[in-house]
């Protein structure tokens, strides 16, 4: 096919497919066995410093904050970032320093509660660079075509725009029409981090409400921590198989934390805590405001689990139950055993 034209922006988590599958072959198991670790440890053993990383959840849903919070504790440095939809874990992350590349399809914004001063005021001052700008769309193309195990997705998405100039994608002839088609690049992340409703201890998982893109982001990952409301028995997920989205052997960490959304959205369990939001939006307009809150919620805990306690603890997650079950349907009796409870404790300590 004859490139007609093609982006200026940097390919990254780019893989030549076969080259993945044989990595894939040598470094995962097949095994079922128990992957169940602390957040601690997952984070040590699959995040390291330089790795390209990609956030489950789509800007305030199910993000795994719980996993943010414990790579900006642990200090990695020099992170890429797929900001695919990223929002909260995207603003948190840069500013923390813990990212300094990201590749942009929507970032630097927190929706209808405005701008991200912390992360936009780091690309200004060069402490990060957006090195490629793509489309919402062909992100989850990039992913899907990784999961598919091809080198690229054709699509007509972007074709006449200025993203695709500052893209990593490239045109060319369509060799069945003849007409200029668009080629976006598969993208294998280093790591990707996904929050669940539900999981075993292997690793099958279950998501209640929409998937957005980690259908795909889980199979085109190398490495996958899942972050879970609960683990409950393989008994429970075997019995509606069909609601186990990503299966054990795409599963590198299981990681139980009640929660670990917050203060983001967990559909059908708790809403955002939108004091804690705006309390991010408000300090984080000046680098003094922004280290103080690292130095409180994150570097002053041991945990999230102390996290949590400190941003307002039981009452305050009793609180954010009762407003999503107030605009949610009610959850079916099958799947009631395996929510968290915000009576008598914040969850389980790792």
């Amino acid at each position: 096919m004859e490139v007609l034209s093609q982006g200026k922006g940097e390919l990254i988590g780019w893989h030549d497919p076969d080259e993945n599958r044989e990595w894939i072959r040598d470094n995962k198991s097949r095994e079922l066995k128990d992957k169940r670790m602390s957040m601690t440890q997952a984070v040590d053993s699959f995040v390291p410093d330089g790795a390209f990383l990609a956030s489950g959840g789509f800007g305030h849903v199910r993000v795994s904050m719980a996993a943010i919070y414990e790579i900006i504790r642990q200090k990695r440095r020099h992170l890429t970032l797929a900001g695919k939809t990223a929002v909260h874990d995207a603003d948190i992350l840069i500013a923390s320093g813990a990212v300094d590349r990201v590749e942009v399809a929507y970032v630097f914004g927190h929706e209808l509660r405005g701008l991200s001063p912390a992360s936009r005021r780091a690309v200004e001052t060069g402490h990060c660079e957006v090195v490629a700008e793509i489309s919402n769309a062909a992100y989850q193309w990039r992913f899907l075509a990784a999961a598919m195990g091809l080198p690229f997705l054709p699509t007509r998405n972007m074709l006449g725009t200025d993203t695709l100039t500052h893209s990593s994608a490239k045109v060319v002839q369509d060799p069945f029409s003849g007409k200029p088609i668009c080629l976006v690049p598969a993208c294998y992340p280093d790591v990707a981090i996904i929050h669940v409703t539900r999981c075993d201890k292997y690793g099958d998982a279950q998501i209640d409400g929409t998937l957005i893109e980690d259908f795909e982001l889980a199979r085109a990952a190398r490495r996958l921590i899942l972050t879970t409301e609960a683990i409950v028995p393989d008994t429970e997920i075997r019995r509606q198989p069909w609601h186990t989205v990503i299966p054990f052997y795409y599963v590198d960490a299981v990681v139980e934390v009640p929660y670990g959304a917050h203060p983001c959205h967990m559909p059908l369990l708790y809403s955002f805590d939108e004091e804690h939001i705006g309390e991010w939006l408000s300090v984080s307009r000046t680098p003094e405001g922004t280290e103080k809150y690292f130095d409180k919620y994150v570097y002053g805990v041991k945990d999230f689990h102390e996290y949590l306690d400190l941003v307002g603890g039981t009452r305050k997650l009793q609180y954010l139950r009762e407003v999503e079950e107030l605009r949610a349907p009610p959850i079916a009796p099958w799947a009631k055993s395996s929510t968290p409870r915000a009576s008598g404790s914040t969850g389980k300590k790792e």
